[in-house]
């Protein structure tokens, strides 16, 4: 017998036909002998729908009030999942983050999970339960109701698994895997049957959208085996594990990329030390994840400095600079939102050489200029005009030979 999480995503549970697809397959698992702790995310939409609502009543709402809000779409789900299963004859009991008390600190919005008290759980478990839990959402200490931020439910599955000591945590979603890039835009791409988590927590971050980055660290940090799976289609899915020496042999793994991104520049800032702190730390102060940063070299004794953030903290970021901008006595913030990040990642970077001059050479031929550059050990990431975007995945996933037989693709849908 084992202990497994499953998290199934908006789109698995989309619609109450989905939610009885899905409680058969987890009352498959439990026939087996398996205990299951199942993670559900708010139904496809409904997340959106809430957030359009509270948009009608106070734009640009956030905080205490808002978390309250979006917590109610999993809550639903959790309810009807528990009732499918219940009709299957398939014992559960659904739980919100606050019952099964996930604690968390108390940056609503974008909430850490702190611990999770492991007896109710347990104890349904030992009685033949099936416990079904609201993913994306926690309690602080003083009771309030917390979220997690965009694609919590993933964090929130892995954090039971590392808590319960889960054999494993299967993330069930509408692709059968991980794969060299998105099917949507490259439609020869192919699965990955094993990806590192230094690999995964990279495509994460950098704009895969397969799986939460804190997700991968929560897995990474206590040896969560982790699988990506499809919900619609039966298969192995994509182990996500430590590297070994077999999968150095893979130049480059995939290709992520993402269209939510903004780019921020300060021109004619006073070149002394301290000045980037000013500015950068100006716009984290307000909670604002900062990405890539360029200084130019200093001319006339000042200097232009450009940063990366997500574009929904444009805004904010814009208004922070301006304000920074007045006080460093600069010459000029000027923004754009028309711009994409698209980055190789790869274990194997480590003992290749030549991997830029191949990436830059195949976006050169396409005419598409780059903007900024960042580089580490297993990825080059690289800033260029929006309307670009597919075309450059598309050379750069020819350039490293990455499509694999039909076999090993999918079709144009993701499915």
């Amino acid at each position: 017998m084992a202990l497994i999480v499953q998290k199934y995503g908006g789109t698995s549970v989309g619609t109450t036909e989905r939610i009885e697809h899905v409680a058969r397959k987890i009352k498959a698992f439990r026939d087996q002998g398996d205990d299951l702790v199942v993670v559900v995310s708010a139904m496809s939409g409904e997340t959106n729908r809430l957030l359009e609502l509270a948009d009608a009543v106070h734009p640009q709402a956030r905080g205490r009030e808002l978390d309250v809000l979006l917590s109610t779409g999993e809550q639903v789900t959790i309810a009807l999942l528990s009732m499918a299963l219940s009709r299957l004859g398939c014992p559960a009991r659904s739980y919100t983050g606050s019952q099964v008390h996930i604690l968390t600190d108390s940056e609503f919005n974008k909430a850490r999970i702190r611990t999770i008290e492991q007896g109710r759980i347990r104890d349904d478990l030992g009685k033949g339960r099936v416990v079904v839990v609201a993913g994306f959402q926690g309690v602080d200490e003083q009771g309030n109701i917390t979220t997690l931020g965009r694609g919590g439910s993933d964090t929130t599955a892995v954090a039971l698994a590392a808590a319960l000591g889960a054999d494993e945590c299967q993330i069930y979603t509408d692709v059968d895997g991980v794969y060299t890039t998105d099917p949507r835009v490259v439609s020869d791409a192919r699965r990955l049957d094993r990806i590192t988590f230094e690999e995964m927590l990279e495509m994460a971050s950098l704009g895969s959208k397969v799986l939460q980055i804190r997700s991968v660290e929560f897995a990474g940090k206590y040896n969560v085996p982790l699988r990506v799976l499809s919900t619609f289609v039966d298969g192995p899915g994509t182990l996500i594990t430590f590297e070994d020496e077999d999968m150095e042999d893979a130049l480059i793994s995939g290709i992520a990329f993402s269209r939510d991104e903004a780019q921020l520049t300060i021109t004619g800032v006073p070149d002394h030390p301290g000045v980037a702190y000013k500015i950068i730390g100006a716009v984290s102060a307000l909670n604002i994840e900062v990405d890539m940063i360029v200084q130019n070299v200093g001319a006339d004794g000042l200097t232009d400095f450009t940063f990366t953030v997500h574009r929904n903290d444009y805004e904010r970021a814009l208004e922070r600079l301006r304000d920074a901008a007045s006080e460093l006595k600069a010459n000029e913030v000027r923004g754009d939102t028309r711009i994409a990040k698209v980055s190789l990642v790869g274990v194997g970077m480590r003992s290749h050489a030549g991997i830029a001059s191949t990436m830059f050479e195949a976006l050169g031929r396409e005419g598409v200029n780059i903007l900024m550059i960042s580089t580490s050990e297993i990825k080059i990431s690289v800033i260029i005009q929006e309307k670009y975007l597919e075309l450059a995945v598309r050379a750069l996933h020819d350039a490293f030979e990455l499509a694999g037989p039909p076999e090993e693709r999918v079709d144009s849908a993701g499915t």
